[in-house]
């Protein structure tokens, strides 16, 4: 927590810059009512700031800062911010976008994978009550074939640069094929290369990501497939910086620990870790520094 304010600030100001368009003057999302004083920017950096520190509890952040009010004015109770993060995480998304884009917007090659989130332990899935009441965004059962393993929750799919920067991601429930995902994709890349691992396999996905778009699907051969070949070193070398991204979300964002009791909140906790994580590498991006050392960019 050394030195919180200060990071702080400088996520803030990060925020206000790329809003312009998203909030009004005072920082906040047009709308009826009473104008709050702490500002929709403010709710926004405080949960960026909180998820850079690898603070992924509300509970402790609010203990702290209940002892330093003074440092943040106009500061709103936990239950505020807690429903006011996840009314304000389109805004926040929209604001990583663009940051995404000033980084690296004329990028060509990109890399996508799946990385499973996991809600709670299978022996505990029947007892699970996070979105149960409606199934469109209950969780179910997933099998990670990288860890040879089943899990219940939801599965994170991403498309980054060759420079790390998440350019689009999607969060599905766990038995979502990650070639569903390529569905959506050719919506939003066009004229590029993408490489992929070997759950991205599929010749007919291919050949309409290339004549409706222009994109070209490369994936490593399997060793029993027909035609096999071996596979180019660099795009293997490639494709591991997307793999890179995910450890650091399970590293230093905590990916894996979920406090969340409804789904809202758990897609909320996910955009916060990933605009955290995009505001991070923009730090690294001003002071010309490498853009994956986003562990102390505000040291």
């Amino acid at each position: 927590m050394h030195n919180f304010y200060a990071k702080y600030a400088i996520i803030l100001d990060i925020c206000k810059h790329f809003s312009k368009n998203l909030v009004n003057e005072l920082g906040n999302v047009p709308r009826r009512g009473v104008v709050p004083k702490f500002s929709d920017l403010e709710v926004i950096a405080l949960s960026l700031t909180a998820e850079s520190l690898s603070i992924d509890s509300e509970n402790c952040l609010f203990v702290w800062l209940n002892h330093h009010r003074d440092m943040i004015p106009n500061l709103i109770s936990r239950r505020q911010f807690n429903t006011r993060r996840k009314l304000t995480i389109s805004v926040c998304n929209a604001i990583r976008e663009r940051i995404a884009n000033e980084i690296d917007g004329g990028e060509s090659f990109f890399c996508i994978d799946s990385k499973p989130i996991e809600v709670c332990r299978i022996a505990r899935s029947s007892r699970c009550r996070l979105g149960k009441s409606d199934y469109d965004t209950a969780p179910s059962f997933g099998f990670c074939a990288s860890q040879n393993t089943y899990y219940y929750g939801y599965k994170l799919h991403a498309v980054c640069g060759l420079s790390g920067v998440i350019h689009s991601f999607d969060i599905t429930k766990a038995n979502v094929h990650d070639i569903n995902y390529l569905k959506d994709v050719k919506y939003e890349y066009h004229d590029c290369s993408i490489f992929g691992d070997r759950g991205y396999i599929s010749a007919s996905m291919q050949l309409d990501l290339f004549e409706s778009a222009n994109i070209c699907l490369e994936v490593p051969y399997r060793l029993n497939q027909k035609d096999w070949k071996p596979t180019f070193i660099p795009f293997a070398k490639a494709r591991k910086r997307i793999e890179t991204d995910f450890s650091q979300f399970v590293g230093q964002f905590m990916l894996n620990r979920n406090f969340a009791k409804q789904p809202a909140g758990l897609f909320a906790r996910v955009v916060s870790k990933i605009a955290s994580f995009t505001t991070l590498q923009y730090v690294n991006y001003l002071l010309g520094r490498p853009l994956g050392h986003v562990k102390y960019a505000l040291d």
